[in-house]
């Protein structure tokens, strides 16, 4: 367990077991109960029906503002202020001056894809040069998020849950996320400290990943640098298990926000927060992105968790969002087509690869 003093500083030097396992590997037995789940409820694709009012579901393909779009009042007050910015026209740095001021963002702010995934593509902006080339990175015809930018240090993702037959709610997952950070010693430069910790140097390995920042500088002994703008694995972020920290109220917190949505029964909220204890209280917190029913149960990462337990988390998810969808399909909600499915899947694969790199 994270205690609350570490809930912001939390390191590790390894992987987790399943992290150390190439990718097919992890997809077989989850691939597996997908189909046994598949023939019990008679629909491959029922999970999609779990969030009636997101494209598939949440399960792929659909887009971040589709979420804050339906939002009530209520949970616009806990989300972060956020813009859609299309590329159809080629972006000046007058048009991105005009769309700023009319919705009311300032620098330094977030930039990241509409329709993206662990990260890739998003950056911190500090200045209107950095804009435009973030959006004359972009692919066209394509929309870009922008977000006010937090510099709050806790960041958790919280999978949320409700019961269509009983209509009861519950959080079934909490996942503190870490951003990936060496702590300097004196004597190694940033660089050496970098390659010497198994996690960090993913980043430098990267090809979709540019580090900013200059990797002969020496951090004095017990500097902690942060590394990167986004905590993902990939770039040597660090996931552990907080399950310890749901209390009533943040439960209570995140289902008044839930139903402030048009028929979101199922799903992760990517949440910052500036220490555990406001987060427990289900006020002191803002919600950076939500995730549907393709989330995943990221808590499974943690490397104190031993991959029968792993899997044990990432199933029971699986048969949650089977149930869900049952329920839901029950009120008239209609799965998305395999075809359907399976052509937004492949859109989304093919436009990460032409995203800016995170920084």
């Amino acid at each position: 367990m994270v205690t609350a003093s570490a809930a912001l500083t939390a390191t590790a030097k390894r992987y987790s077991i399943i992290e150390r396992m190439p990718k097919w590997l992890i997809c077989i037995p989850l691939a597996c109960q997908w189909a046994w789940l598949s023939l019990r409820y008679r629909s491959a694709t029922l999970p999609s029906a779990a969030n009636p009012s997101i494209p598939s579901g949440g399960l792929v393909g659909e887009g971040k503002m589709d979420y804050f779009k339906g939002m009530g009042s209520l949970a616009r007050r806990f989300t972060a202020s956020s813009s859609a910015l299309s590329t159809t026209s080629r972006p000046t740095t007058e048009s991105l001056q005009q769309h700023l001021r009319d919705a009311r963002l300032a620098f330094p702010l977030i930039a990241k894809p509409d329709l993206g995934l662990c990260g890739f593509g998003v950056q911190k902006i500090d200045d209107f040069s950095q804009l435009l080339h973030y959006a004359l990175s972009f692919p066209p015809d394509e929309v870009i998020v922008l977000q006010e930018y937090l510099d709050d240090e806790g960041e958790a993702g919280i999978f949320y849950a409700r019961d269509p037959h009983t209509d009861r709610a519950e959080l079934i997952g909490l996942a503190l996320r870490f951003f990936p950070r060496v702590v300097g010693d004196g004597r190694c430069s940033l660089d050496v400290l970098i390659q010497e910790d198994v996690r960090t140097r993913r980043m430098v390995q990267s090809s979709q990943h540019r580090c900013n920042f200059d990797g002969s500088w020496i951090p004095p002994a017990g500097k902690v640098v942060r590394l990167s703008t986004i905590g993902s694995t990939r770039v040597g972020g660090l996931y552990r298990d907080g399950a310890a920290h749901i209390s009533p109220a943040l439960c209570a917190a995140v289902d008044a926000i839930a139903r402030d949505m048009p028929d979101f029964y199922c799903g992760r909220f990517d949440v910052r927060f500036k220490d555990i204890q406001a987060l427990q209280s289900g006020l002191g917190f803002t919600i950076i992105e939500i995730n549907g029913a393709g989330s995943e149960a990221i808590e499974a990462w943690d490397p104190d968790i031993s991959l029968i337990t792993a899997f044990r988390m990432i199933f029971a998810k699986q048969r949650r969002l089977f149930a869900i969808g049952d329920g839901m399909r029950s009120r008239g909600a209609k799965p998305i087509s395999l075809c359907e499915l399976a052509r937004l899947y492949q859109r989304q694969q093919r436009l990460i690869k032409l995203y800016p790199p995170s920084n």
